[in-house]
């Protein structure tokens, strides 16, 4: 069993030292105490932090349509009309995608979750994970569970909340029939240890910037050895090194006169390779120019979907640049796909949003 560090929701008004919390040792006994008393006890263990669904918010974005992972921001921007705040001033964790292929989300206040990280390192806390109680209920059924005094609804339902007894009394005509209910004050301990090893899929709060950094190993002699052998390494492959570079440039100068005597126009030499193999090949080039490539793309591509042109320019080194406005994020993943259906180069980046529209460019590489 882990070793669970669990910061109530008593003290979350004030971050201090003296946060009431609680902390369960792998025999699974729970005991309850000051955080600078925690930090004393469990000083030199790997925890797993968990916090109160107060301080929280859980919110599940509309079925993704692609199969790939969205990134962070991407979902974040989907949700943006469901958050009442300013994404900048928030910290968005994600977790697995369901079966309904929606993906969960788990928002707190940016600046109140680097202090709380902040007063857990100079408490000395070694932190392996940060997890929500509310969350640790299995997705398999509906749950609603009494612990330390308040009602914890999640698992199958669509929600993670905390609720009071008063305030669970308004909502109950309102949960479904099948939930499954659950009382620590039958029995205590049974709840403390389904709940902490539940097998659900919780969302680790330390995502982006507050990933867990992995402590170095103290291989202080073994790092200094090994550093030793690749310096002489190093010493062998510098002096091997210089005498190819030599052999590579005789060889090249006489490559090089036996290019310029073949084709004498050719007076400026930058690549000698791709010069020789683009005059060699020029005769069998294919007929499909750069203005067809376009064509195709317009017509398989950009036509079968919703979304605006704005700009079109050309780069011979680069490809055709399109720059487009969509409705949504979804949108632009629909339109990369079906690029990558035809068979197309196509990449898309520099995606922002402006008011209610997405704007992204468009690049299909040159073949």
């Amino acid at each position: 069993m882990k070793t669970w560090l669990y910061l109530t929701a008593d003290g979350m008004e004030a971050l201090c030292a003296n946060w009431p919390c609680c902390v369960w040792s792998p025999t699974g006994e729970r005991r309850c105490l000051p955080l600078h008393e925690a930090a004393r006890e469990l000083h030199g263990r790997v925890v797993d932090v968990l916090l109160p669904m107060e301080m929280c918010s859980w919110l599940r974005s509309d079925p993704w349509p692609s199969r790939r992972q969205p990134r962070p921001q991407a979902l974040a921007f989907a949700i943006e009309e469901q958050l009442s705040e300013n994404l900048e001033t928030l910290h968005i964790s994600v977790g697995a995608r369901d079966r309904q292929q929606r993906y969960p989300l788990m928002v707190t206040e940016r600046s109140r979750f680097q202090a709380l990280l902040a007063l857990l390192a100079a408490q000395g806390f070694d932190v392996r994970a940060m997890h929500v109680d509310a969350d640790l209920l299995p997705d398999d059924k509906a749950f609603a569970v009494r612990w330390f005094g308040r009602w914890l609804l999640g698992g199958a339902l669509p929600a993670r909340v905390s609720l009071s007894p008063r305030a669970l009394a308004t909502l109950k005509p309102d949960l479904p029939e099948d939930i499954h209910w659950l009382d620590e004050g039958r029995d205590r301990e049974g709840i403390d240890e389904w709940l902490l090893s539940a097998g659900g899929h919780p969302i680790d709060l330390l995502q982006g910037e507050f990933r867990r950094r992995r402590q170095p190993l103290p291989w202080r002699g073994v790092a200094v050895a090994a550093s030793g052998l690749l310096l002489l390494t190093w010493a062998f492959s510098e002096a091997r090194i210089r005498f190819l570079e030599g052999e590579t440039r005789y060889l090249y100068t006489q490559d090089e006169q036996r290019f310029r005597s073949l084709y004498p126009e050719q007076t400026r030499i930058v690549d000698l390779a791709a010069q020789f193999q683009a005059l060699q090949s020029r005769r069998g080039q294919s007929q499909d120019t750069q203005a067809a490539r376009l064509v195709r793309l317009t017509e398989q591509v950009i036509g079968a979907s919703n979304v605006e042109v704005q700009r079109v320019d050309f780069r011979e080194d680069e490809g055709w640049k399109i720059q487009l406005t969509a409705n949504s994020f979804v949108e632009l993943e629909q339109l990369r796909e079906r690029g990558q259906q035809t068979g197309l180069p196509v990449t898309l980046g520099s995606a922002s949003k402006q008011n209610n529209r997405v704007q992204a460019t468009l690049t299909l590489e040159n073949s």
